[in-house]
């Protein structure tokens, strides 16, 4: 999720849940190590529980910087080798990774002994035209040998060349199957998928099969009610933050108000709101009203308010 959420994007995820384990988007070691950590890793503390997400191949730096992701407090620290960009790939990490296990164990052992927050794993089923059944086992054999109890498994190869990363999310075909063997064979492991889940109407099947987690990532952004509203309830047995779309909306409003007050935008927090009343009545006013205002230094809570005034009709306030 590189350049699509941030810190805003998950305070305002977490309005939907208080339970949904949020990531952060994947934010390589040497900019932990060498850049502005308190940009790249501040958060809210509304945001837990929270996962540093990291990419790097260098055990040392990537060492250094799980430390530093400990010492902002994340509740767990995770090494991603799923993501198939090319920018990535040129850094010698993500997906590319799947491809050198014995590295990513030097890598999370470095990271498991340098702090004291677990260390999980992002992977993929293989890369290009590796036999995933082949490859997935002994991946996860050997980096849970290095002390990851916790996987995140994107439930398709990735192609290093030819496909773009949108492409990688689609063309290869979905092995869910592979990823409940996974579960069987190694019980002893927390082992959550990824890929192809659109909605939480879909999440129920994948745990009854045996995993331990579901991880969703391009659906809860673009259609976050659909993929959000109702999970505590029905995933955890606990009460919802809140019952609507519209409540969700007003539920940010202090915090808009706040970031506001600071000298921020409208904009770097409503841009990850357009699509909260997708598939209801008056969603295209919505995203065009908050996309014309964000273009507007001066927007501010009045456009924010009429912009949810037409979805409710009712004044918010």
């Amino acid at each position: 999720m590189m350049d699509w959420t941030d810190r805003h994007c998950r305070v305002f995820h977490r309005k939907l849940s208080r339970r949904a384990e949020l990531y952060t988007e994947m934010v390589t070691a040497p900019a932990v190590v060498h850049g502005d950590r308190d940009r790249l890793l501040g958060y809210e503390a509304q945001e837990h529980p929270v996962v540093l997400q990291l990419g790097g191949s260098d055990p040392a730096q990537l060492a250094e910087a799980a430390k530093i992701g400990a010492d902002y407090s994340y509740d767990a620290i995770n090494l991603n080798c799923g993501c198939p960009s090319d920018r990535v790939q040129s850094g010698s990490f993500g997906a590319v990774l799947m491809e050198k296990a014995d590295l990513v164990a030097d890598c999370v052992a470095a990271m498991i002994a340098a702090q004291p927050r677990p260390v999980t794993v992002k992977c993929r089923i293989g890369v290009d035209d590796q036999i995933a059944e082949e490859v997935l086992p002994a991946f996860l054999e050997k980096v849970a040998a290095a002390g990851v109890r916790h996987f995140v498994i994107h439930a398709r190869n990735a192609w290093l060349q030819g496909l773009s990363p949108k492409e990688n999310r689609e063309i290869p075909p979905l092995n869910y199957e592979l990823a409940y063997a996974m579960k069987r064979a190694f019980p002893h492991l927390e082992l959550c998928l990824n890929g192809g889940v659109a909605g939480l109407e879909a999440v129920p099947a994948h745990l009854e099969a045996g995993l331990d987690g579901v991880m969703i990532g391009r659906a809860a952004y673009h259609d976050p009610a659909k993929v959000l509203l109702g999970a505590d309830s029905r995933l955890w047995g606990a009460q919802d933050p809140v019952a609507t779309a519209q409540e969700a909306a007003l539920a940010m409003r202090p915090y808009i108000a706040d970031h506001l007050a600071k000298g921020g935008r409208l904009h770097h927090i409503t841009r990850h709101m357009l699509g909260l009343f997708t598939g209801q009545p008056g969603a295209r006013s919505w995203r065009r009203m908050l996309s014309e205002a964000g273009g507007r230094r001066d927007a501010g809570l009045a456009d924010y308010d009429a912009a949810l005034a037409q979805m409710s009709g009712v004044p918010a306030g």
